[in-house]
């Protein structure tokens, strides 16, 4: 990974704006499609009158899709075109919003969503794959922070989209959207993508096995982390085991096939290895905002759930607001020099996020969410550009897969773990009725565990060899 990338040339005909344009409805859409579905869950329950742990599937289906195949998928971009994939990922995943939009029974509409993860699924890793295709290397933390800004915005706009429409024209009108909105990044793709510029034959070999192994071990793991939140129980530890196992049986099955899914010698690489790692690490903390967060504002502060919706969407709109800045200024600073920042910053809006809001309430939270959100984003865009700007030209699909795949595990080890430590910092069987003061204290704990975390991550960077390039 670490030889100098091969950049195709764009033909003249192609338009950069156009590319990035189509990559960013790509990446919208991705996020969008995620977080709409959450709002219509309730409404789903009463439609097809089933329990709330029967329709969060719906919700559940697309993650698990999008975590299981994202490696995967990124790969065979590699190996048989990747804007003939992103093309074909954008239509399935539009085929597939229209059938959940359709569907008639919950089943069905489940397993609609399950391929739409997987549409999603190819769309996040080919996306930030084309950066190196369609944009010059010194633009390249501009367009990573304009994809960071755009899944931003698609988080945003998710709830609020998606209450209008449930509202306005029922739950069925959330996926008509995004497959409108699929069809014309389909037509985006088509006309400015550039198509492949190689073709190697020794690559059309495609790691099936591999690929079977790690979807099974990724199901597994994220399952143990969402399964049963309440309580880690025997399942969660069979399903932990289960996923331990597949991932010392991938490894071993990738270090004997002749093209494997994963090169072993990419989780050895200088600059890939540590940036998994950071990225893992900073999304695990992330996740704590949305998991601690709801508890904190409406048990500690009081707020009713109108106000707390509006609370936590300060840090998607900070996020979306500063993305392109944040690309713009790694590419002026030197990616390497804004990774360090990104998580210096980061490190100070947990410290602030364990401190304020015992001091200040509301104010005092939505002071430390403004310090960390751009902290994020000028993580994510120094980390992506580190890691994308001399990727090789046959690996990029599957780096970049590898990247988006970090980071989910790091929200769904998120969920479960910081919501652990939030519990025991409670001390209460039922969190939802604990005394503000104990919610409280659990809060300054939680963040203070976040800062410990994004600590280690400051280490990983600082120590990296990578930092050296």
């Amino acid at each position: 990974m670490t030889d100098i990338a091969d950049t195709a040339a764009v033909p003249a005909s192609r338009s950069t704006t156009g590319a990035l344009a189509s990559l960013s409805l790509a990446m919208l859409l991705s996020s969008l499609s995620a977080s709409i579905a959450n709002v219509a869950l309730p409404t789903l329950s009463r439609a097809f009158a089933a329990s709330f742990a029967a329709v969060q599937w719906v919700v559940l289906a697309y993650l698990l899709a999008i975590t299981a195949l994202i490696v995967s998928v990124g790969r065979l971009g590699d190996l048989v075109g990747r804007r003939l994939l992103l093309v074909a990922g954008l239509g399935l995943f539009s085929a597939a919003s229209l059938a959940a939009a359709l569907a008639p029974t919950l089943p069905l509409l489940v397993a609609a969503r399950a391929v739409q993860g997987l549409g999603a699924a190819v769309m996040m890793a080919l996306t930030i794959a084309f950066v190196g295709e369609t944009v010059p290397k010194e633009r390249i933390g501009s367009a990573m922070g304009l994809l960071g800004t755009m899944s931003a915005i698609g988080t945003a706009l998710g709830p609020s989209l998606g209450g209008v429409l449930i509202a306005s024209f029922g739950w069925r009108a959330i996926f008509f959207v995004n497959a409108g909105l699929g069809i014309a990044a389909v037509l985006l793709a088509r006309r400015f993508l550039p198509g492949r510029t190689d073709a190697r034959g020794e690559r059309l070999r495609f790691d099936t096995l591999g690929t079977i192994l790690l979807a099974l071990t990724l199901t597994a793991y994220a399952l143990s982390m969402t399964m049963g939140r309440d309580h880690f129980g025997g399942m969660n530890v069979a399903l932990l085991a289960a996923a331990t196992l597949g991932a010392g049986l991938f490894l071993y099955a990738e270090g004997k096939v002749t093209s494997p899914l994963v090169k072993p010698a990419l989780f050895r690489d200088p600059v890939l290895a540590p940036s998994l790692a950071m990225n893992a690490l900073v999304s695990t903390v992330m996740m704590a905002t949305l998991v601690v967060g709801p508890f904190f504002l409406s048990r500690a502060l009081g707020l009713s759930e109108a106000l707390v919706g509006v609370v936590l969407s300060i840090g998607p709109i900070v996020s979306a607001l500063c993305g392109v800045v944040a690309g713009r200024v790694v590419d002026r600073l030197g990616a390497s020099a804004m990774v360090v920042a990104g998580l210096v910053l980061m490190a100070t809006g947990c410290v602030a996020l364990a401190v304020l809001p015992g001091l200040f309430g509301v104010a005092g939270y939505a002071s430390a969410i403004v310090v960390l959100s751009p902290g994020y984003q000028l993580f994510q865009a120094a980390n992506n550009t580190a890691v994308m700007a001399d990727v090789d030209q046959g690996q990029r699909g599957v780096v970049s897969g590898m990247l988006s795949l970090s980071r989910n595990l790091g929200l769904v080890t998120g969920t479960a773990a910081m919501g652990a430590v939030f519990a025991f910092a409670v001390g209460a069987g039922d969190i939802a009725g604990a005394a503000p003061e104990a919610v409280a204290g659990g809060m300054r704990f939680t963040f203070a565990v976040a800062v410990g975390l994004v600590v280690a991550a400051v280490v990983i960077a600082v120590a990296g060899g990578w930092r050296k390039r």
